[in-house]
């Protein structure tokens, strides 16, 4: 959780270390293959720090290829990249909640806290429309 102002750049590398995976067979991994991004995530050291860790990087490459280095463009999987709308709609649905929206709670604890209720709430519609 950082600030609404900082980049989110700024808390990429505490964020994928956070991640586990649980998979059906096997013990669980604690590294993705494979991560998509937007295109604030199109920084050579996030493209690296991901090389160096064998992960794959889905992003999109910025337009602007001044600060670039001469060379072979980075690969991109479209197709993979398409799938984050999953993601997009889901915090689509959380933002539906005003006070999600506007962040009204100053506390991280008490913002995390109002995302819990936001997706117990969506779980729920989902829920009961299901069975009627």
């Amino acid at each position: 959780m950082t600030p609404g102002q900082t980049h989110e750049v700024a808390g990429f590398e505490s964020a994928v270390n956070a991640v586990r995976i649980v998979q059906r067979f096997g013990r669980p991994r604690s590294r993705p293959l494979r991560l998509a991004g937007d295109k604030g995530y199109d920084v050579p050291w996030v493209r690296d720090w991901l090389r160096r860790r064998r992960i794959t990087a889905i992003i999109p490459e910025k337009h602007k290829p001044h600060g670039r280095k001469p060379g072979r463009p980075p690969q991109f999987d479209a197709d993979t990249y398409r799938q984050r709308n999953v993601i997009e709609r889901s915090i689509s649905w959380l933002k539906q909640s005003r006070r999600i929206a506007t962040r009204f709670e100053k506390l991280a604890v008490n913002f995390v806290a109002m995302i819990k209720l936001a997706m117990i709430q969506r779980c729920l519609r989902t829920y009961l429309r299901d069975t009627t």
